[in-house]
């Protein structure tokens, strides 16, 4: 367990309806440090590396604040924020970036993906982000952050950057570190079951997401790729089993071997329509509350102005210590 004066943070871009590996995985596991200090950030920033209609990205801020209020995230209990609502990321960024090497963000791997997809629109923004994100990160002097496995690379960067700084500067920045957890580590594709499950899939099958209704998830687990077995277990071959398996036992908490021994003899179709009510269910409550959240733009606007000035406290602090160490004026 953290201790009162640890941190962890986490954030996300505002870029679509979130997927049940948002929900099962990182909001659940940023929900396990309740004796840290807390920050969650709502990456609106990081979005803008791709083109953007400034009315849709607006009404995502809004959307991704509601959903992680209707998930489980209390602004009393930790730093809920809108990223580009602290000018401190940005500014840091800049000072970061000039202890970046230039060889260290071209071996991004999110980097090169990104450029195929958008080959028209690659922006020095797409190339420096895992600069801002390392601000993001060492802003608040962050001891601990909930990861993708697919992250690991832009944390080591932020390491990376620290070290470098505090090598150059005397103890300034904390050197983060990532956790992963056990369980729900990383939720595939229902297409796809070597890939990660994605927002941003074109395959509207592939990827359950928060809001979806109850119907559209029971079809969506229903049309999961599996393999041509009928055992509900782990083993070489049973990605598509296995993916299913961990979105199940996220949401009730059982064990390999007791959803193993639960459908014992069932087969695939059993299973998989299981599956489906099991996540529906598990996503009532936040579907209903997202709506709640939707209807008091107020209360959104309330949390959000509550939230940056909690954040710019926090980050000031940092920011001010660095500008110091460089030897800035004021």
């Amino acid at each position: 367990m953290l201790d009162q004066q640890q941190v962890v943070l986490s954030a996300v871009q505002p870029s679509g309806n979130l997927t049940v590996g948002n929900s099962l995985g990182a909001i659940k596991n940023f929900s396990a440090f309740p004796d840290a200090r807390r920050f969650f950030c709502v990456a609106d920033l990081h979005a803008v590396t791709v083109r953007q209609v400034p009315a849709d990205l607006r009404r995502r801020t809004y959307e991704t604040l509601a959903l992680y209020l209707a998930c489980g995230l209390d602004p009393s209990a930790c730093v809920l924020f809108v990223q580009s609502q602290v000018p401190a990321h940005a500014e840091l960024a800049w000072l970061l970036g000039c202890h970046t090497m230039f060889g260290e963000l071209s071996r991004m791997t999110q980097f090169k993906d990104k450029s195929q997809k958008h080959a028209d629109n690659i922006n020095a923004g797409l190339f420096t982000y895992p600069v801002l994100m390392a601000a993001d990160i060492l802003l608040y002097q962050t001891d601990l952050v909930p990861v993708g496995a697919d992250q690991k690379q832009h944390l080591e960067l932020a390491r990376n950057i620290a070290q470098r700084f505090n090598g150059v500067f005397g103890d300034t920045l904390t050197v983060p570190e990532g956790y992963i957890p056990p369980t729900g580590r990383k939720i595939m594709s229902l297409s796809d079951p070597t890939a990660k499950m994605s927002k941003s899939d074109p395959n509207p099958n592939a990827s359950l997401f928060i809001l979806d209704e109850p119907d559209v998830i029971l079809r969506k687990c229903k049309r999961a790729v599996t393999d041509s077995g009928n055992e509900i277990r782990r083993g070489e071959g049973k990605e598509g089993i296995e993916n299913l398996m961990t979105i199940y036992e996220c949401c009730t908490g059982q064990s390999d071997e007791e959803v193993a021994a639960l459908f014992d003899g069932r087969g695939y179709g059993v299973f998989k329509e299981a599956v489906g009510e099991t996540v529906a269910e598990h996503l009532r409550p936040v579907r209903e509350a997202f709506h709640r959240y939707m209807g008091d733009r107020a209360y959104l606007d309330e949390c959000m102005k509550k939230g940056a000035e909690e954040a710019a406290y926090y980050a000031r602090k940092t920011l001010s210590k660095v500008k110091r160490k460089m030897g800035f004026v004021g």
